[in-house]
């Protein structure tokens, strides 16, 4: 049970507000005015604060100008339009969230069932902060990296705000574990975190388990079908691979990020969703769009904040911790132990892991099932192709690679070629450096095997 203050010049909206949080087993007070609301909040700092902008004696947002009133108290903006400006004045000043006019009240109900005082998150982000200066992890992510604290002090700012989170980074950087731990230290903990990618479930279906279908809709469709953002209200839904969503269900996905609504396939009457997007992508999202793949409102919509995460070749120092942890797991497994060689430790930093840390623990698993006694060493660790670069450089054995001024293989290109070669050129040619190892050449191009695998069989291999 907690206590509201709603600072509201409309007189009866603040009394519906007030009976809409009273219902739900809070007590609530009303304000009319910026004057009125400093001296309740003087007098009985509130857990939330229900902040209208436009007040008789000034703009609500002045009340962050008195840091000391509300330095514990949630404070929700709001508002008659949720733009993107919205969004981002939000996280500037530090809102909790912000409530779009005429409030729903199953979103009110969503967030008064989510309060959790600043200070209480902040001690929670101090915690997580302390472990990982003892033990290298932040929450499920491992790393002691420079560019790696970077995105724990990214994640431990985004959490608490509502705005909407841009992953980027290779496949196999880890964009799942950020979302998870951005939801684990926001105010949606409680409500769930569903992830759907977007790139491996069929075009035809996709719209149906996102939105979800009403009976009868299509072929097949004998029951009424929730879909994930239904499934998620109240909390996170993570969509990875954003950019291989088909563009017709991109509108639709502009549309929930504009104001909260959706229709099922085959339904006419719209659905309210109070749920926080995480999207995610392996490509670089300006070329998306460029391409076409992505629409370019999306992208902006999208990218609220963006958060960039490096790849392993980028952090070999952090290789060690990451080995570590990953044999402690298959210890604890298996109830035996193994050890890296020294040797070993210092190949696996050598190598440019185009597959980033899902191929570190790959590898480590098949030389630990490899490896006799307890001492794991170089001979079943990955080996690049003789001559290659110890880095992750397009290269490729075919005329067309030239030694480049840095020293390392390039594919020469001629200035004109149209795109649809180069891309031709690029795939085909990587493909062949990584000895025609499917999941490596996807990693390394920053493409979905599903689109790899579309390319080849035009390419006829």
């Amino acid at each position: 049970m907690g206590h509201a203050l709603i600072v509201e010049d409309d007189e009866d909206s603040g009394q519906m507000l007030a009976s809409l949080v009273k219902r739900e087993g809070h007590s609530a007070a009303t304000a009319s005015s910026l004057t009125s609301a400093r001296r309740f909040l003087a007098m009985q700092p509130p857990d939330v604060l229900l902040l209208d902008l436009h007040l008789p004696d000034g703009n609500g947002l002045e009340l962050f100008e008195n840091a000391d009133l509300i330095s514990d108290t949630e404070v929700v903006l709001m508002t008659g339009q949720a733009s993107l400006e919205t969004s981002i004045q939000a996280l500037r000043l530090g809102a909790a969230d912000y409530l779009v006019k005429p409030i729903n009240p199953q979103h009110l109900k969503s967030l008064l069932s989510r309060l959790i005082r600043p200070s209480k998150l902040q001690a929670e982000i101090t915690h997580m902060t302390e472990q990982w200066r003892e033990t290298g992890c932040f929450g499920p992510l491992i790393g002691a990296s420079d560019s790696m604290q970077s995105v724990y002090r990214q994640i431990a700012r985004v959490a608490a705000t509502p705005v909407t989170v841009f992953i980027q980074g290779e496949s196999g950087t880890g964009k799942e574990l950020v979302a998870r731990s951005v939801h684990e230290l926001s105010r949606r903990r409680e409500q769930p975190f569903l992830a759907i990618n977007c790139g491996a479930i069929s075009p035809h279906l996709i719209e149906s388990e996102i939105f979800g279908h009403e009976r009868g809709s299509f072929t097949g469709a004998e029951r009424q079908h929730q879909g994930f953002f239904e499934r998620a209200h109240g909390g996170t839904l993570f969509l990875d691979e954003v950019t291989e969503m088909p563009l017709n269900l991109q509108v639709k996905l502009l549309r929930v990020l504009e104001n909260g609504t959706f229709m099922r396939v085959g339904s006419t009457q719209l659905q309210q969703t109070d749920t926080r997007i995480i999207a995610a992508t392996n490509r670089d999202p300006a070329d998306a769009v460029m391409r076409g793949a992505l629409r370019e409102d999306l992208l902006y919509r999208l990218n609220v904040f963006p958060l960039a995460l490096p790849p392993l070749r980028e952090r070999a120092s952090d290789i060690p911790l990451l080995a570590e942890h990953f044999l402690e797991e298959m210890g604890r497994e298996e109830q035996t132990s193994k050890r890296l060689t020294p040797e070993a430790i210092r190949h696996l930093q050598a190598y440019p892991w185009p597959g980033n840390v899902r191929e570190l623990r790959n590898a480590l698993q098949r030389a630990w099932v490899m490896a006799h006694g307890a001492q794991i060493d170089a001979e079943w660790l990955p080996r690049m192709p003789a001559g290659s670069p110890p880095a992750a450089t397009v290269a490729a054995p075919s005329q067309a690679v030239q030694g480049g001024e840095s020293g390392g293989p390039h594919l020469d290109i001629r200035i004109g070629t149209p795109l649809s070669e180069v891309e031709r050129q690029l795939i085909l040619a990587t493909f062949e450096y990584c000895g025609q190892h499917k999941e490596r050449t996807a990693a390394l191009l920053g493409i979905s095997m599903k689109t790899l695998y579309n390319r080849l069989k035009e390419y006829k291999l």
